[in-house]
């Protein structure tokens, strides 16, 4: 019927359920199961989900490591939730804020019995809405009639794991002519994904020639660096930097991917920084809230260089990870160009952890 929604669409509305706290129902693997994020659950909807039958928490493994919760399912784990625990409970579970004050949480019971499937998804899906990767499951047998009855969004397995997997195509929906500081000829393009995500844009800085390599950049968004002017990072001299350097050679594409705090939102990103304060390094502070050190998504950039025509980047950048992934992408990249600007007192560690662990060349 063209008025249904299309799988696409119903993961749309899936996300926006997940954060206003609404279960959607994932079935596959011959079972059913209500979903709802942990961090945006309701004393009331628990109380329902109870209803339903025993409730099972999903934790990723970086999360279940720092609780010493057995992650039986390689990437993630599934706790047994007592009956006589409630919302505060499972949300001291799910963010660590209060870890080193009450260190021990337990004791928790990890799950081995049957499949992980329709957890792993769950997890994939709220952390796509940019909450805290922790979720809250039950088996519903009549999990169908149960979506039909209560107009829950219903999700099977086949069709939406294609989905989460993919890059959603993208569309140049509108561009315009933008004089900068970096140049009086330049030009705003933006990108709408099909999957109702958020919009990335692309700066034309001059004329760049399509039969040459640009000289590009990949730049994540980072309110907190670019608009504040956070000392806590280099991004916004980065930032800067790079459409100066762009202005000044005469041409380039700067490609603003909105993936704030590599990829997590600026909530978890700030969550992250909290961690910060209490002495753990950026890569900890991700682990500790269940993420991995990096969820960004840089066939997102390399999509968009293709669509606007070009096959052939210089890239400014310190990342040696980002070439590999551009190379992968189709793109050529014949030059690596250093950005090494943006360095303070408050980031120095930052910038430390950057190169130790993520491997950026500073």
């Amino acid at each position: 019927m063209p008025l249904r929604p299309s799988i696409v669409e119903r993961l749309a509305r899936a996300r926006g359920d997940l954060r206003m706290g609404v279960p959607v129902v994932l079935t596959g693997e011959g079972q059913a199961m209500l979903c709802v994020a942990v961090e945006a659950l309701s004393v009331e909807r628990l109380a329902a989900l109870r209803v339903q039958g025993a409730v099972e928490l999903a934790l990723t493994a970086r999360r279940a490591e720092t609780l010493k919760a057995r992650a039986y399912d390689g990437d993630l784990a599934r706790i047994a939730v007592p009956a006589d625990v409630g919302t505060e409970w499972l949300r001291a579970l799910a963010d660590p804020a209060d870890d080193l004050r009450v260190p021990l949480k337990g004791p928790l019971r990890s799950l081995r019995e049957g499949t992980a499937v329709l957890h792993r998804a769950a997890l994939q899906l709220v952390k796509s809405a940019h909450l805290l990767p922790a979720a809250l499951l039950v088996a519903v047998p009549h999990g169908l009639t149960l979506a039909g009855e209560n107009g829950l969004t219903l999700l099977p397995l086949s069709e939406i794991l294609p989905e989460l997997t993919r890059s959603s195509p993208l569309h140049d929906v509108v561009h315009a002519r933008l004089p900068m500081q970096a140049a009086a000829a330049g030009r705003l393009h933006v990108f709408r994904p099909e999957d109702g995500g958020e919009e990335h844009y692309a700066i034309e800085v001059g004329r760049p020639d399509r039969s040459l390599p640009v000289l590009a950049r990949l730049h994540s968004a980072c309110f907190t660096g670019d608009v504040l002017g956070s000392l806590k990072c280099d991004c916004g001299p980065q930032l800067k930097a790079a459409l100066a350097q762009m202005g000044a050679a005469g041409a380039g594409v700067l490609l603003y991917l909105n993936q704030e705090g590599r990829g997590i939102g600026l909530a978890n990103k700030m969550r992250a920084y909290s961690l910060q304060d209490q002495g753990f390094d950026t890569v900890e502070a991700n682990h500790r809230l269940g993420f991995e050190d990096d969820e960004r998504d840089f066939r997102i950039g390399a999509g968009i260089l293709r669509q606007m025509g070009f096959s052939a980047v210089r890239l400014l950048t310190n990342n040696p990870k980002k070439l590999a992934m551009m190379e992968s992408c189709g793109l050529t990249v014949t030059e690596r160009v250093p950005l090494h600007v943006g360095q303070t007192e408050q980031n120095a560690a930052y910038l430390a952890t950057k190169a130790a662990k993520s491997g950026h060349l500073l």
